[in-house]
């Protein structure tokens, strides 16, 4: 069984987080990634963060799966001619480099066109065309200026970041679907195009549904279904929710058995209108069921905390698995707060594939995540991330350079 993405070639130009995780994801769809490394230093994440000295870290081993890494010096005339004979030879270019980079390397839109009209240029950059267009950006900047921060966090506190990295990942995976997009097109057309994902659209999108409240506030003044209502004030601008659901149905995180010393023993909750008669005959108020103070929605939001409060004493009594038995049976939507290790240790997570056990040669076995997107005709094998510059023999090789010629390249640094 062939993979989705057999054929297309990538020549990634990526690095740190953002890129990598959009052309990870291509690899393991089956696209040949033709990771472009610095000779002698490669990616800075294979240095970063590391766990075993003069070892890959896991910040770059666990972004460069099922790819294969080549050296070239793009500043050395013949590697310079090395990069072009790629780019002629490749489907997809993908870059994350500071604004204006790729230009000052001799290779513009227009040059990589005229070496590859069908070439598609996909680049993760911080900002979109405008007033930041030039400023680097990272995870947590990409947060804040996307809106994230300003919305995360309780109302007497800071704005907050959230640990699921939404501006460098998030980013990633908007670029591959620009990519995949931009090859459907390119059957039709036989055209190449560029396609841009800036990383505050990237978490903006992410975060449309503030958005939302923005202009439901500007309107109304009020939001019913935050935690500020109604004692609180609101003001011109969305505020933190604390641990409210944003949407339709109300939830918040509550308390469970051994909270006292396991940070991680709480469960999510949520009050949805449907099972509200179940909620209440499940945690003993079962008259609220029909007190017109409870029975509909609407009553029911001016008095979320106090409901909250009695739905915790009951949690209290639970651990966070014992709860979320009890609810399952009534179909009343709850979740469990996992902390890493439990993800890590769920045999369920393995046996889908979301959680894989890789074996790499020098670092010897290690988690990662596989793909999160399951096709049923394109299973996922997830390879090992590639030694610098492991297959830059193999890759030249298929360019058409002989062994002496890539022994006289390497000789001449140019790879």
């Amino acid at each position: 069984m062939g993979k989705a993405l057999d054929g297309v070639r990538i020549l990634d130009f990526t690095h740190v987080q953002s890129g990598p995780t959009c052309t990870q994801l291509l690899a393991w769809f089956g696209a040949d990634v033709i990771k472009v490394e610095r000779a002698g230093a490669g990616d800075i994440t294979r240095e970063q963060l590391r766990d075993i000295p003069d070892v890959d870290s896991l910040y770059f081993t666990m972004l460069n799966h099922n790819k294969r890494s080549v050296t070239i010096d793009t500043k050395h005339p013949e590697g310079k001619q090395v990069l072009e004979a790629l780019i002629q030879k490749c489907d997809v270019l993908v870059e994350n480099f500071a604004p204006g980079a790729l230009d000052r390397m001799g290779f513009t839109w227009e040059r990589i066109q005229e070496l590859n009209p069908r070439m598609i240029v996909a680049s993760v950059k911080g900002f979109g065309p405008g007033p930041y267009e030039d400023c680097k950006v990272y995870e947590n900047v990409a947060q804040c200026a996307g809106g994230a921060a300003s919305t995360t966090g309780f109302d007497d506190g800071p704005p907050v970041v959230t640990g699921a990295q939404i501006g460098d990942s998030g980013t990633g995976l908007h670029l591959a679907l620009g990519i995949v997009t931009a090859l459907y097109q390119r059957t039709q057309t036989g055209r190449g195009q560029r396609v841009l994902a800036a990383m505050q659209d990237g978490v903006l999108n992410l975060c449309r549904v503030k958005l939302r409240d923005q202009q439901r506030l500007e309107r109304t003044g009020v939001m019913k279904e935050y935690p500020q209502y109604p004692n609180g004030k609101f003001g011109e601008a969305v505020p933190r929710a604390g641990n409210a659901s944003g949407g339709g149905q109300p939830g918040w995180i509550l308390k469970c058995k051994g909270w006292e010393t396991d940070p991680n023993a709480y469960i999510y909750f949520i009050t949805q209108a449907p099972v509200w008669a179940k909620i209440c005959n499940v945690i003993g108020k079962e008259e609220w069921a029909t007190d017109p103070d409870y029975a509909t929605p609407v009553a029911r939001l001016p008095r979320l905390k106090e409901i909250f409060a009695e739905i915790e004493r009951w949690t209290m009594t639970k651990t966070k698995f014992e709860a979320m038995q009890i609810l399952n049976k009534y179909d009343i939507p709850c979740g469990p707060i996992l902390s890493m290790k439990e993800i890590a240790e769920e045999p369920s997570l393995r046996k889908t594939g979301t959680i894989v056990e890789v074996d790499h040669p020098t670092r010897g076995k290690y988690l990662t995540v596989g793909n999160p997107i399951k096709l049923s005709d394109s299973p996922t094998e997830v390879k090992r991330s590639p030694l610098l510059g492991e297959h830059t023999d193999e890759v030249m090789a298929e360019l058409g350079y002989s062994p002496e010629q890539i022994s006289a390249l390497r000789t001449a640094g140019a790879i």
